[in-house]
């Protein structure tokens, strides 16, 4: 597995990493843990070496999840969590309503590397900008913590180009994530120059656009209640229907690249930037490889105006998210 440096920072981190929220989040049940146990340590045998959760996946669970799956890996992999959150178990999902006050924020820390079983978060992330905290206070914050020796690198989550940079000023952010892939392009307007001019790393979740990307989800998919996709605006049939135009160019790419339309949209990403790290969630050994696979395919010059030629003149169907979270994004 190649490495990548997210930005001019001395974080290496596998050039593809693993998501690890739906195992125990978003994509209806949790899975079994001893199967999730036993996927993770695959995912390190393969060579990734980067894997993200956050305190708000279960909550909780799938730290602890992640914690006791790369246990015997210490020092040899980059775990990336998540503060911001008020958790609260009596609300749906258990989240509450963001809280990055610095208090907060050292307590999510403590907690983290006790699920985590950690002596430092290798990466710390604010999982959503909160309005009612300044970001120099949440710096800040962090700062302390990594002067501590309890987080070894900052990040940020969503955050609007202008935030980072003021985040930046207090302490350097090592790492910005936000989704990106070929369905979902608005970072490319402010915030990845932003990024190459700061030097600081760019983390793409939802590479494969929640699934859609892989070209197995059609207009009749069915998505459970506990599925987050159900309240998803791009995901009713009749985006589903209207976006399948995005499929139909990666699946002729890939017929002739002989790869999957996975293997292609993240091998697109790859391709953007060498400090781009995408992190594709799954809990399938057989799509583990899948996307591993994607590394080792090159697309060519031609290839890659040939995907953006094309892909410029797809408009895309439905909101990523409901308005209601769409607010909390690009803050």
């Amino acid at each position: 597995m190649q490495k990548r440096k997210l930005g001019k920072s001395n974080l290496k981190v596998s050039a593809l990493g693993l998501g690890c929220m739906g195992m125990s989040f978003s994509y209806g049940p949790p899975k079994d843990k001893h199967e999730m146990i036993f996927l993770l340590r695959k995912a390190v045998e393969r060579g990734i070496t980067f894997f993200d959760t956050a305190e708000a996946y279960g909550p909780y669970i799938n730290e602890e999840l992640v914690g006791e799956a790369l246990a015997p890996f210490r020092g040899e992999v980059v775990i990336a969590t998540k503060f911001g959150w008020k958790i609260d178990p009596k609300v749906e999902r258990g989240l509450a309503g963001l809280d990055s006050r610095p208090e907060h924020i050292k307590e999510v820390a403590e907690a983290s590397l006790k699920r985590l079983k950690v002596d430092a978060i290798d990466l710390f992330y604010q999982h959503r900008v909160d309005p009612e905290v300044p970001i120099e206070d949440v710096a800040g914050a962090v700062k302390d913590l990594i002067q501590q020796g309890k987080v070894k690198h900052f990040g940020l989550s969503e955050a609007a180009a202008q935030t980072v940079r003021r985040a930046h000023a207090v302490q350097p952010v090592t790492a910005l994530q936000s989704e990106y892939s070929l369905w979902y392009r608005e970072p490319e307007k402010e915030l990845l120059p932003t990024l190459e001019e700061l030097g600081i790393g760019f983390v793409s979740y939802s590479p494969l656009g929640r699934g859609f990307l892989t070209g197995k989800i059609d207009a009749d998919a069915k998505f459970g209640k506990s599925d987050f996709r159900s309240q998803l605006p791009r995901f009713t049939p009749e985006a589903l229907k209207a976006n399948r135009v995005l499929i139909d160019l990666i699946g002729s790419i890939a017929e002739r690249k002989k790869a999957t339309p996975a293997q292609i949209a993240l091998a697109w990403l790859l391709s953007r930037k060498p400090w781009v790290v995408p992190i594709p969630g799954t809990t399938k050994l057989h799509r583990l490889e899948e996307n591993i696979g994607a590394v080792s395919i090159e697309l060519t010059a031609n290839d890659l105006r040939d995907i953006n030629e094309s892909a410029s003149k797809i408009t895309i169907h439905g909101a990523r998210y409901p308005e209601h979270i769409e607010r909390m994004s690009n803050r």
